[in-house]
């Protein structure tokens, strides 16, 4: 085997890392260890100055960054273009609903073009589980490619902007916080990609609290709490993160109704004073208010749910950052 087919072969099991453990795609917080987390709150951490305002570099000057959004979304795609355009990127929003994916040309077809029109930078999201993966590893792997969500498999820029919120909300450290997630566990990328953050930077006490319905067979073999009462659940903790129910579950045998679940599983006032005093409530939005949490909570004051969206700005910043610092690396420039 020559030192190429072994570095391409590195690059397939490993294809978000450089040898020297420098961040090339952002496709999952799985397989990162502690000290890459830390150091992606830490530069995102960079950007807020004296006064905890986001400020503007040009770390991305000169580079076009492309947005592939293969499904909706309003505050993923926002905060990515807002963290692009703060780091001086030339921004192209692609409108997939009117490429040439839907004439019939191939994912793989679009993007070689795409990066013939000299991209440096894929944000991805798509419906489909691994998609992003497949172009690091398959298409188009010389572009750093941020993976905005995946299907049901990953969100990795909402695990780490909800880390960052805790690191900066908290009044412990992680490896003594208790953190409650709450809702479609099963069906949940931001879940799977949350309970591994957490994991990794040392959080011992991880519940999930969801009826059966909504819990993955074996969650139990990722180390959490299997709760399906609330109320048992969520004492005495320190982080409680609500998850939206999508509206097709609702009325399906999943789910009987919107306010049996709100009565069983919403996240109320009197829910939360079962917490640690000032605990945390979280959401990744969108919200569905009287359905997973009551506007007394989501607008109360140990909710940091706007602070989330400010501080997704911050790491989406930090992880496109270190992404093309990484590719450049990996190409010897």
């Amino acid at each position: 085997m020559t030192d190429v087919d072994a570095r391409l072969n590195a690059s397939l099991v490993r294809p978000q890392l450089n040898d020297d453990g420098a961040i090339r795609h952002f496709l999952g917080v799985e397989g990162l260890n502690k000290a890459q987390l830390e150091n992606i709150i830490t530069k995102a951490m960079s950007y807020f100055d004296q006064d905890g305002k986001l400020t503007n570099t040009e770390e991305l000057a000169g580079r076009t960054v492309m947005n592939l959004f293969f499904e909706p979304s309003t505050r993923t795609r926002m905060t990515f273009e807002a963290a692009q355009k703060r780091l001086g990127a030339n921004v192209l929003n692609i409108d997939i609903a009117r490429s040439s994916t839907t004439k019939g040309e191939s994912l793989r077809d679009t993007l070689w073009n795409l990066e013939a029109m000299s991209a440096d930078m894929f944000v991805v999201r798509h419906n489909a589980s691994g998609a992003a993966h497949f172009m690091a590893t398959q298409v188009t792997p010389n572009i750093a490619i941020i993976n905005a969500g995946d299907g049901w498999h990953a969100h990795p820029t909402q695990a780490m902007l909800d880390m960052l919120t805790i690191h900066r909300e908290a009044t412990k450290p992680f490896d003594e916080l208790s953190v409650a997630i709450i809702g479609d566990i099963k069906h949940s990328r931001v879940a799977r990609s949350d309970i591994s953050a957490l994991k990794t930077l040392g959080v011992k006490d991880i519940r999930v609290i969801a009826p059966r319905t909504l819990l993955p067979k074996g969650i139990e073999r990722y180390g959490v709490s299997v709760f399906e009462n609330i109320d048992e659940g969520v004492v005495d903790c320190d982080v409680l993160i609500g998850l939206r129910i999508q509206n097709e579950r609702i009325g399906s045998p999943l789910l009987a109704s919107s306010s049996e679940y709100f009565k069983a599983y919403g996240i109320t006032d009197e829910r939360v004073a079962k917490a640690r005093p000032n605990a945390l409530v979280m959401h990744p939005g969108p919200m569905n208010r009287g359905v997973e949490i009551a506007s007394s909570v989501a607008d109360g004051p140990q909710s940091v749910i706007l602070k989330q969206v400010n501080n997704g700005i911050a790491v989406r910043m930090a992880v496109m950052a270190l992404s093309v610092a990484g590719q450049d690396a990996y190409k010897g420039l």
